[in-house]
């Protein structure tokens, strides 16, 4: 026993050492990081694994049933993250149409995230009050949610991260 004990990483030893609480509350902050990447699938493992080791565990037990509602939610929020950190070296329009100028940030997100990254818009105006909508922007070295941010403001719209696409609409009350 003593020789497998000094083969024993600390930090395998340390997991060792932790009381169930520990543990539990352990899988509970994963949970929580999870969350935040917008990870929900991670998320819900990390919570389980802690209500496994401490099935009273409140938090674990309260955020579980959250996470279960609103999964969609916290995927969208991680893949608009994902999205709007890709740097932009340069984006340059002047007087586009916003269905132009968001054809061409999706080429340059996939670019410069070599193709981790491929943003499909989707431009929702069944009243044709985008129609007209110009954008003119120079920009350099701009993460790709300051673009999207500088795109809805000149038009007047709004986004919703979907599971499969990037929906923009009209503001309410515009035009």
């Amino acid at each position: 026993m003593l020789v497998a004990a000094a083969f024993t990483s600390p930090a395998i030893a340390e997991k060792a050492a932790q009381s169930p609480a520990q543990k539990a509350e352990s899988y509970y902050r994963q949970g929580i990081a999870a969350e935040k990447v917008g990870d929900p699938a991670a998320a819900i493992k990390a919570y389980q694994a802690a209500l496994k080791v401490n099935p009273k565990h409140a938090n674990a037990q309260y955020s579980l049933g959250q996470v279960k509602i609103n999964s969609k939610a916290i995927a969208a929020r991680g893949r608009e993250a994902k999205l709007g950190a890709v740097v932009i070296p340069e984006y340059k329009l002047a007087q586009a149409s916003l269905k132009d100028a968001l054809e061409a940030l999706e080429l340059m997100v996939e670019k410069e995230s070599k193709g981790a990254q491929a943003p499909s818009f989707i431009i929702q105006d069944p009243k044709g009050l985008l129609a007209k909508s110009e954008v003119t922007l120079v920009l350099k070295n701009t993460p790709t949610k300051v673009i999207i941010k500088y795109l809805l403001d000149q038009t007047g719209t709004k986004a919703r991260y979907d599971e499969y696409a990037i929906v923009i609409t009209p503001k309410p009350g515009q035009r």
